[in-house]
């Protein structure tokens, strides 16, 4: 003998409620804040990299100016290394970049062989990469 089948009759509200069978009135608004915290991340990366250029420059000039003074009271020649600035008295913060990374000193400098070159890697730490800070 066969089973007959029986037919269950549900209302709107009375099924089960997944974010697929929302339909798209429903799932707009979640999209929407989705969108929004991807948006957010990226600004939010994107001014933190502003933001460290920003400090890398700063601190670039405080070298240059210590590095400028060193050269005066010492016939023009550069330090050995930078941490020789602070050692004696010409800076009073750490010779690094916002990401942690030391700056490089190279003198005599490729660009004016009668003074200095002082760079920082930037964001990407990359020696020949493009976001360098000079």
């Amino acid at each position: 003998m066969a089973r007959k089948r029986e037919h269950i009759i549900r209302f709107p509200w009375e099924r089960r409620a997944s974010f697929w069978r929302l339909g798209w009135t429903r799932s707009r608004p979640a999209l929407a804040t989705v969108g929004m915290i991807v948006l957010l991340l990226l600004l939010g990366s994107r001014e933190r990299t502003k933001s460290g250029i920003r400090t890398t420059r700063a601190t670039l000039l405080l070298v240059r100016d210590a590095l400028n003074a060193y050269r005066a009271d010492h016939q023009m020649q550069c330090p050995a290394t930078l941490a020789q600035l602070r050692e004696q008295d010409y800076m009073q913060t750490e010779p690094i970049d916002a990401w942690g990374r030391p700056l490089l000193l190279t003198c005599p400098g490729r660009r004016n062989p009668a003074s200095y070159d002082l760079v920082s890697l930037g964001p990407e730490g990359d020696t020949r990469g493009i976001a360098r800070i000079e």
